[in-house]
């Protein structure tokens, strides 16, 4: 998993779920913390040297073992980009922190959507699988990938759950990533176009406070327009600031719980079907 942040340390790894099945492996949910223990004897100035010396090296490895992950990530990235334009499969990853209404967002446009294109949904979450129940509830093919101490999806495991999907050609296929605005940038699934969801109850500011996740992304959904009158948040000041990390973004501006401003959305995406 992440090289940079240290998830995914646990030995099982990620699991691919459909609804109704289980995961009889808890191991992700106990912290053994013995590997994070460190002794500092330093007796001696010659020994606190060596341990000083020691440190910088392994910041070396760190370094190369981060870039490894990563290039390896692309390559197979590029792998399924080539198997879903084959297909024609339209691949959104919606990215963005806990609680900014992803999932809401998601039901909303498969409740709406679904009689006209045919959608298939990979959730990303660390542990349960009610993220992929609520998706299952109306109908739509979806698998669970439990992260365990993982904070972000990646492309491997992707491939893996699209192959337990079975999706047909001529599709969207809609990842919801793990919520988290920094690692997840960093890794490409290979998706069409990715989708950055901020709401307006976490302030005007997270461009500027995560630019690689606005820098990375295409399109970026405004949520919660609904509770604007109850907030100080100032929906022309967080564009301009996400302008300011990509000028290249476009925006909706919605709310999920109303519907105000989703059938602007749903023609972008009729669009590129």
């Amino acid at each position: 998993m992440c090289g940079t942040c240290g998830c995914g340390s646990d030995t099982n790894g990620p699991t691919i779920l459909k609804p109704g099945e289980h995961n009889h492996s808890h191991d992700v949910l106990h912290h053994n913390h013995d590997s994070h223990t460190h002794t500092h004897e330093h007796h001696t100035h010659e020994e606190h040297t060596h341990t000083h010396n020691h440190s910088h090296d392994h910041k070396h490895k760190v370094l190369e073992i981060e870039q490894d992950i990563l290039q390896n990530n692309q390559v197979l990235a590029a792998r399924n980009r080539g198997y879903f334009e084959a297909k024609n499969i339209f691949t959104l990853n919606l990215v963005s922190s806990p609680g900014s209404g992803k999932t809401s967002i998601l039901e909303r446009t498969l409740s709406d959507l679904k009689e006209t294109i045919p959608f298939y949904v990979i959730e990303g979450d660390q542990q349960t699988l009610n993220d992929a129940n609520r998706i299952d509830a109306i109908k739509i093919p979806v698998i669970q990938i439990n992260t365990g101490k993982g904070c972000h999806l990646e492309s491997d495991i992707v491939y893996e759950a699209v192959k337990k999907l079975e999706i047909k050609n001529n599709s969207i296929l809609m990842i919801e990533n793990v919520g988290n605005l920094v690692c997840p940038s960093m890794f490409d699934l290979g998706e069409s176009k990715r989708i950055v969801i901020i709401s307006t109850t976490e302030g005007d500011d997270k461009p500027i406070k995560y630019p690689d996740m606005f820098y990375t992304s295409d399109i970026c959904i405004i949520n919660k327009i609904d509770l604007l009158p109850y907030l100080n948040t100032d929906i022309e000041k967080l564009k301009s600031y996400a302008l300011q990390v990509n000028p290249k973004l476009q925006f909706f501006e919605v709310s999920a719980t109303t519907g105000e401003g989703m059938e602007a959305w749903y023609g972008w995406l009729k669009e590129n079907i």
